[in-house]
């Protein structure tokens, strides 16, 4: 992080005051010191090496080595995937990022692909947007879909997705713009906590009966007619969520995210375990947080057969979608996954230096 602040000082678009709310933002993120920058951010002064060239080296780094250990570990080739889907929130060159990797694995002419941009947060230099910049770092996941139950490790059960891109401020909370002196970078509105808020308790609305037992059902119903149809002014009920899943699974854009859901829908410590460590170790990266806190959680071998898991994951727009998932063969242990080299380490504590 010295480096990171160090380089950031030689940055033109960042002055002094800017730098110093970078130290004090980095000091209260919950971002270890193994989080992973581009490497543009090893050189000074930064912004020269933030090229086409190699914004395309960075991506081929991060897909590529997941992909070979995804067919390497599944066995499956290239020529039996018909279908690509790829997310990628800002970097969307021409040729596509989905025909980079047709072109590298030689897939199938007749594949189907779809190539999604825009979807989530990413990192920009304005003074007012420095917050991502500081919080997002490179990571990446490749996962492999099948109707077939053969080989299969999880079963997908529930996809709930909210969208609230009609209301005028969700669509601009997380927001790509110009400042004054046409640096692009992204906007996070201060209201972005209280809608994230309002999309999850519309997302659950939704998953709760799904998923909860009967009797919490009943009672986050009664607590939803009390409030939005007789306006009673009471306390939203909050769903005893261990009825339903073993683990979950919360994007770890930082450590506000992780700390307001943790408040908001009353999970232990232990529940937010995953969150907090893969942001600590990895840092934002994105969509794929998911995934790295799912590895986690089988690194420490917790996971059984039968588990489910709920992944909740944020995007700009605003969306808020869970993904249900059902454990059918759990590993004994993730021994070569990322967190092979130091899940012995974890969890670490992380102090609270928010008051200080």
């Amino acid at each position: 992080m010295a480096s990171f602040i160090e380089h950031n000082k030689h940055t033109p678009s960042i002055n002094d005051r800017s730098v110093r709310f970078i130290s004090r933002l980095l000091e209260r993120s919950g971002l270890g010191e193994e989080t992973c920058l581009p490497a543009a951010h090893n050189y000074v002064p930064t912004h020269k090496y933030c090229t086409l060239d190699n914004a395309r080296a960075e991506f081929e780094l991060v897909v590529f080595s997941a992909i070979d250990d995804l067919l390497a570990k599944t066995g499956v080739t290239p020529d039996a995937i018909s279908v690509l889907v790829l997310n990628c929130s800002l970097f969307c060159p021409t040729p596509s990022l989905v025909d980079v990797i047709i072109k590298r694995y030689n897939l199938r002419s007749d594949v189907r692909s779809i190539n999604l941009s825009g979807m989530g947060c990413s990192a920009g230099l304005i003074r007012a947007m420095l917050l991502p910049n500081c919080l997002f770092r490179v990571g990446g996941v490749a996962a492999l879909l099948s109707t077939s139950p053969a080989k299969a490790r999880f079963r997908l059960k529930h996809v709930v997705r909210t969208f609230t891109g009609a209301d005028d401020s969700a669509y601009r909370c997380v927001y790509q713009e110009e400042d004054e002196q046409g640096n692009i970078g992204i906007n996070l509105s201060k209201n972005l906590m209280a809608i994230a808020g309002n999309s999850l308790e519309a997302n659950i609305t939704r998953i709760g009966p799904l998923v909860l037992p009967a009797s919490e059902q009943l009672l986050f119903a009664l607590s939803f007619v009390a409030r939005k149809v007789l306006r009673v002014r009471v306390k939203p009920y909050i769903p005893d969520f261990s009825t339903a899943f073993k683990h979950l699974c919360i994007h770890a854009g930082g450590r506000a995210v992780i700390d307001e859901l943790q408040k908001n829908l009353s999970l232990s410590d232990e529940q937010v375990e995953a969150s907090r460590m893969t942001l600590h170790r990895f840092g934002n990266t994105s969509s794929s947080s998911l995934w790295y806190e799912l590895a986690y959680v089988e690194a420490k071998g917790r996971m059984r057969k039968g588990d489910r898991i709920w992944m909740i994951g944020f995007g700009s727009g605003f969306k808020c979608n869970s993904a249900v998932w059902e454990c059918i063969d759990p590993p004994a242990r993730n021994t070569d996954g990322p967190w092979s080299t130091c899940i012995h380490r974890y969890p670490v504590d992380i102090p609270d230096v928010r008051n200080n």
